[in-house]
Order: C-alpha cells, then structure tokens, then sequence
C-alpha cells in the first residue's frame, strides 16, 4: 500500500495568514490572544483568538456573503493548492473538510429577522447548511470529485484525514483537499462555554487558556483554518514536488457518551493513541491539553502510560487558542513544520503546577524531529489521533 503524504498546506489563526507567520509564533512562543470587551459576564471582557483579516475578496471574487469560516478555509486552501501546484484531474479531486460551529456567527447575526419573510436573507437557508463549506472550496478551486463536509467537532479535521487517508489508499482520489475551519466568536458560542465554566470571563490573557496547570481553569475561544493536500508518495514523486510529511496512521471512535460528557478516566483515549502508534515512539507529542482540567488531566494519563518522561509532551494551545474543528489540523501542520525545520515548539503560559512528573517542554528545542503524534478529543467521546513523520 502506497504512502499517504502531504504536499502543501494552508494556514488561518490568530496572528498568523502565512507558513513564515505561524513558524515565527511557533518557534519563539508567541501568545496571539487578545481581550474581546463586553463579551462576558455582565458585560465583562473574554480572552479569545481573534484573526484580523476579513478574506472577503479572494481571487478578485467577493465572498463577504458566504459565512467567515467558508471564507477562512478558502483562503488556506488557495494557499495548500498553491504549494503543492495541484494538477490532477478534477473528477480524481476530493474535497474533506471539517467544522464544529459552521456558521453560528451568521446564524446568529441573521436571528433577529428569521420571522420576517421580507427582511430574511436570501442566502439565509444556505448558512444552515454546513455542507456549503467544502461545496464552496471545491466550486472555488475547481475541483468535481468527492466532496464531504464532516461535523464531528474538535475531531473533524483528523476525521477528515482519515477518510481521504481512505479514499487514497483504496484509489478512488488522485488527491484530496482535506482539513478543517471554525469561526465560533459570536456570542452564542461564548455563552454556551461560560455556562458550562469551560471558559472564563473577567480575567487577563495569562490567566486563562493555560496547558496543564491546576492553577488555572478555562480555554481561549479561537478562530482558525487550516487545510493540507493529502496524495500518494507514488504519484507526488511523479510529479516532483516537495513532500512535507508522511501520515503514517490516523485513528478515531467515539465513546457513545450523552451530550456535555466524555470518559474522564482516560481509558478510552489510551486506547485509540494506542492503536495509532503500534511500535511506533514519536520525537514529541503535540497535545490536545488546553487549559481544561479534564482534558489535560487524561492527556497527562495517557502519557504517562505510553511515554513516562522519556517524550517530550508540548502543547501549542497558549499560543494560538483553541478553534474547535479546525485544531487537528493546525497542529499537524504545526508537527510538519517542526520536521522541516528542526524544532520541537514550547508550551506557553504554565509553570506545568499539578502535572511536575511530565516532560513538558518549556523552551524551544532545537533538534531534528522525524515524528510528531498528535491528540485531539472533544464532547460526548470523540477521540482522534494521527502520527505524522518525516
């Protein structure tokens, strides 16, 4: 079975519209988070992940009606397209992109007219359907393959992996456009997490949003897009372009938990990582934890059982926040440019109070890395990892 690469990428955060932009934050721990005012309790301030471009005009089209997450993967995925100078066969084209909140911010905006037929949008009964995403990124590239829009949550973008992971191997694609985005900034979002206490409001940049401290409590809201060029090293070779990365292995399941919930004890997370890394050891793992005592608590167990100290454990959510869908597939394309260029990225914001028995890292270390496994998991059970090397 051929190998399953990644010739080009694409990437949309905060602070960061370019590859050179994101290696500079990731390489010198740069926190991109800002104070959103009047946007948490009782009109006090949130801590989110904002990105300042509007990418409404993308290829001399206007896009500003279509919902900000569409526009945010459109523009990542010019850029993916771009880098790996995509030149297959339109029909052997797939297009695999996923989303968690889709797009709640228009839903939202549009919410107070939804009864008055006149003052409605017309493109209002397209907003609710999340398939537009990747239906608009293949009209926009051009592409007339296989084309799916995966909802799965924080899961999505690995999930979107591993079935053009499929896809590939069975040969049913030449390529795939595969990823994920998320604009979850209105208020509809921030509510729905200060009322579970998963985010918190009143408090300054470096107080939330924290990797693994039991000093802290709460994640940072972020946007984000990020999608890659999947293909078979066969075909990549022929064409001679520049290969990235490697998805060696890719897995995910879902605990069947009821809505709000998840396996807390961390079994069933260690065994789909299991599963992805067979004998293999990464050089470091780029973790999900993100400042969610749960959630850091069981990425903490599951290295604990696989690794002990012997694999350095970063996470890169103080810097960039956490978006949702689109969060898989930044921080694998956050691994590839660690493999290009030699670097392992810090954990930022924490002193690692509570988790002192793991080998997080704190500063930037500089050595070649060949593998990099990644952790995702989100509410009512949904588990992915993938590992990708050199």
């Amino acid at each position: 079975m051929d190998n399953i690469v990644i010739t080009g990428y694409g990437i949309k955060t905060p602070g960061a519209v370019s590859k050179e932009d994101f290696q500079r934050i990731l390489e010198n721990g740069i926190c991109t988070h800002s104070v959103l005012e009047g946007r948490g309790k009782n009109q006090s301030s949130v801590i989110a992940g904002v990105i300042e471009d509007d990418f409404g005009m993308l290829r001399e089209r206007n896009y500003t009606r279509y919902p900000r997450s569409t526009r945010m993967a459109l523009a990542a995925a010019n850029d993916a397209v771009e880098m790996a100078d995509l030149s297959y066969d339109p029909h052997r084209i797939a297009v695999i992109i996923g989303t968690s909140a889709g797009a709640i911010l228009e839903v939202e905006h549009y919410s107070s007219v939804a009864l008055n037929l006149k003052k409605y949008p017309l493109h209002g009964v397209s907003l609710v359907d999340s398939h537009t995403l990747s239906a608009t990124v293949a009209e926009h590239i051009g592409t007339r393959g296989p084309t799916f829009t995966i909802t799965t949550g924080c899961t999505a973008s690995l999930d979107a992996v591993l079935l053009a992971k499929l896809l590939l191997e069975a040969g049913q694609v030449d390529a795939c456009i595969v990823g994920g985005t998320d604009a979850p900034l209105g208020q509809w979002s921030i509510n729905g997490f200060l009322k579970t206490r998963a985010i918190t409001s009143d408090v300054s940049i470096n107080e939330t949003g924290v990797p693994f401290s039991s000093d802290h409590q709460g994640f940072v809201l972020s946007e984000g897009a990020g999608i890659m060029i999947l293909e078979t090293e066969e075909k990549a070779l022929q064409r001679g372009n520049t290969i990235y990365g490697r998805v060696q292995k890719v897995c995910s399941r879902n605990e069947g938990r009821p809505i709000l919930h998840s396996d807390e004890t961390g079994e069933e997370m260690l065994s789909v990582y299991k599963e992805t890394l067979g004998n293999r050891v990464p050089c470091y793992v780029n973790s999900q934890a993100l400042g969610l005592k749960a959630n850091d608590r069981i990425e903490g167990f599951i290295h604990k059982k696989l690794f002990d100290d012997i694999v350095p454990l970063t996470s890169i959510k103080g810097m960039t926040g956490h978006s949702f869908a689109a969060m898989g597939a930044i921080q694998m394309i956050a691994a590839l440019l660690s493999i290009e260029y030699g670097f392992i990225p810090p954990t930022i914001k924490t002193e690692g109070k509570g988790f002192e028995d793991l080998p997080i890292v704190y500063q930037t270390i500089y050595q070649p890395v060949r593998a990099v496994s990644i952790t995702t998991h989100g509410n009512s059970g949904n588990n992915a990892c993938v590992i990708v090397s050199k």
